[in-house]
């Protein structure tokens, strides 16, 4: 029987499961590891102890660990669980010198990059995707319990309110440093929440998602976006659609963009990857390097 220990709505107290499990004459408790929320503190598994029971943690733990990366990533790190995902051509390119972009990934390809937005709560864009593609940004998988929480970051508030984003149903948030009333009102009646941040950058807009309990972020980009969070190194994952194509071009935009990486040495590397095939497409993850160790040692018994 698998029961998780939840504080959440007992204000620190023991949840009612515990009892329940001691009321029930259980004699042995196994865990994967500590819950590293600090409303949970180990006190749900101290108190099993207390009573009695055969307490025994860490069994499987780095099988878990890579199970539950996103929630452990929020808890541990106090920011949502980051993956930067994109579709590229071969030679590294997400448009053509024109801006063209659809459809870089196959059919296939496409299929699998929806069933990423089913596994994570939000999903972020910069306001120059959302004026060039028009995108929905929403989940149609029905694997899911609800819509995604579709996130723009906007300094400018360029998006209008006529976008595609608010023909259908699921939170919208827009992340922006403009004050203006008259540009936010036209946007909150079509029911987009504005946040204004003093500067739109990797941190503020965590710290942000993280306050309204957002565990995990699927960030598609563009380039600018995707540079930004990897030299601010707040990310988690990588996963990518590379497809059969050569694009080229001196001014064709990259997957990552931004300043770049001076040096090789500082270069961020994964590990863990993976490889697999969508239709004509060949799917890349991995972890950023040292993540799921970090993760590892931080839920340790």
């Amino acid at each position: 029987m698998w029961v998780t220990l939840e504080p959440c709505s007992h204000h620190g107290r023991t949840p009612p499961c515990v009892d329940a499990l001691i009321a029930a004459g259980v004699r042995r408790v196994v865990a994967a590891h500590v819950d590293p929320d600090p409303r949970v503190g180990g006190r749900g598994l101290a108190a099993l102890a207390a009573a009695g029971l055969e307490v025994e943690v860490g069994l499987q733990r780095e099988r878990s660990v890579r199970l539950n990366w996103k929630y452990l990533t929020s808890r541990v790190h106090q920011r949502p669980a980051v993956t930067l995902k994109w579709a590229m051509s071969l030679d590294g390119k997400i448009a053509t010198v024109s801006g063209e972009s659809q459809w870089i990934s196959s059919p296939g390809g496409r299929s699998w990059s929806l069933d990423q937005r089913e596994t994570h709560d939000a999903i972020l864009v910069g306001s120059g995707t959302i004026l060039a593609d028009d995108p929905r940004l929403n989940r149609r998988r029905g694997k899911a319990s609800g819509p995604i929480t579709r996130v723009v970051l906007d300094r400018r508030l360029r998006v209008s309110p006529q976008a595609r984003l608010f023909e259908v149903p699921g939170p919208v948030i827009l992340l922006t440093e403009n004050r203006d009333p008259e540009t936010i009102g036209p946007l909150q009646a079509v029911g987009a929440e504005v946040e204004c941040l003093e500067t739109v950058d990797p941190p503020s807009v965590l710290a942000s998602l993280h306050r309204r309990d957002i565990q995990s972020v699927l960030i598609e980009g563009g380039g600018e976006i995707h540079g930004a969070f990897v030299a601010a190194g707040t990310f988690d994952r990588v996963a990518v659609d590379c497809a059969p194509l050569l694009l080229g071009g001196r001014t064709a935009q990259g997957a990552v963009a931004g300043v770049g990486i001076p040096n090789l040495e500082d270069a961020p590397r994964l590990e863990e990857m993976q490889f697999r095939r969508r239709g004509g497409d060949v799917i890349i993850t991995g972890f950023r390097n040292g993540c799921l160790l970090d993760l590892y040692e931080s839920v340790g018994a």
